[in-house]
């Protein structure tokens, strides 16, 4: 295995004692089972799976997804649908407003090579947009985003969004593709019946929108939503027609605990090392705040009910030693399921990819670092 972006003196084969840590490690069994699995509720449900890529950062990640069914990836910032055209991916949907004449250049350019579209909530993006477009020479989709809750950025649900829409349609440069809209604010409903109807209402609110496009003769193919947080739900809503979900290929204590995602599988561990055993009670680990992200979720000790996380700083990660056993000895390997996998991937230049034990390859996070 050659790869010209890592250098790395771990050789295929390895296993998970014989690589330096703190390692970004992902089973690749897993993956592929969550990544299918995903793909096939999708296929079921008739609807397309457009998964977001701001979480995993990798084109060979995305090109699994591809291999399987999806139509194309999501990006949250212009720079990493640069990086994903630049690996041949062309149907690329950034859900986020691109504002400002350098950025809207660059997403003119990027036209030539791919086909991306993009998220705007105002007239003044779509006249930026259809201005960089026309200069050269090329059209650029649009998606109105709609606020249906979330309170971040979107334009007001109802007349607003079809006011954006007719602006959309009647200016050179642009198309008009549809709309999206996020309920990312359900996602942490404790009580299951009432998470689902939050979430069934809020994607009829998106579809009401569409309704309302549709009969002022605009046209509206795509109503895009659903996070990992929501899919299960999201996905059987009508209306719908393409769900962004990513992380669950992944998966995270987050995920599975504050958001009730239970039937895809860890595929994601930060492998560390037993540094120290000042007590019996006490673990530190070569993983801290600049391994892993720990404000949504503490990570979980995969495999071990002995260890409970308990406290990290920068460098350091401190395990409880529970139930009475003697813990792991200094030097010892351990695998952690991160809190939050978004927010700890983009710590990381590479992912080592395992497949029975064994590692099979490594994949940069070529998109890391492209927040612009």
């Amino acid at each position: 295995m050659h790869n010209p972006y890592v250098h790395s003196p771990v050789k295929p084969g390895a296993t998970l004692d014989q690589i330096d840590t703190p390692a970004l490690c992902l089973d690749a069994d897993a993956l592929e089972a969550n990544i299918a699995r995903a793909a096939d509720i999708c296929r079921r449900n008739a609807k397309q799976w457009r998964p977001h890529s701001k979480g995993h950062k990798s084109p060979a990640l995305a090109r699994l997804q591809l291999d399987v069914g999806a139509i194309g990836v999501t990006c949250a910032k212009l720079g990493e649908a640069e990086v994903m055209a630049a690996h041949g991916i062309r149907d690329i949907l950034i859900a986020n407003q691109v504002v400002g004449p350098q950025k809207v250049r660059r997403l003119a350019m990027l036209r030539r090579s791919a086909d991306p579209i993009v998220a705007v909530d105002d007239v003044h993006h779509v006249a930026e947009i259809a201005d960089a477009a026309r200069a050269l020479g090329v059209e650029i989709r649009l998606l109105v985003e709609v606020d249906i809750g979330l309170a971040r950025a979107g334009c007001p649900s109802g007349q607003a969004t079809l006011d954006l829409a007719r602006e959309i349609d009647g200016t050179a440069g642009v198309t008009l593709a549809g709309i999206m809209g996020y309920e990312g604010h359900l996602l942490t409903i404790e009580d299951v019946e009432e998470k689902r109807l939050a979430i069934e209402k809020a994607m009829a609110e998106l579809v009401d929108n569409r309704d309302r496009i549709l009969a002022a003769d605009l046209p509206c193919p795509i109503v895009s939503a659903g996070g990992t947080g929501s899919f299960r739900y999201t996905v059987a809503c009508p209306g719908i027609t393409e769900l962004q979900a990513g992380g669950l290929v992944m998966m995270d204590v987050f995920y599975r605990q504050a958001c009730q995602v239970e039937d895809f599988q860890n595929a994601l561990s930060l492998v560390t090392t037993v540094v120290s055993r000042p007590n019996t009670e006490r673990v530190i680990v070569d993983a801290g705040r600049k391994s892993h992200n720990v404000e949504l979720r503490l990570p979980v000790v995969q495999g071990r009910d002995d260890l409970v996380a308990v406290r990290f700083s920068a460098e350091h990660g401190e395990l409880k030693v529970v139930g009475g056993g003697t813990g792991p000895a200094i030097g010892e390997r351990l695998c952690l399921v991160p809190g939050y996998s978004d927010l700890t991937n983009v710590l990381h230049d590479e992912f080592y990819v395992f497949r029975d034990g064994r590692l099979a390859d490594v994949w940069p996070l070529l998109g890391r670092g492209k927040i612009r």
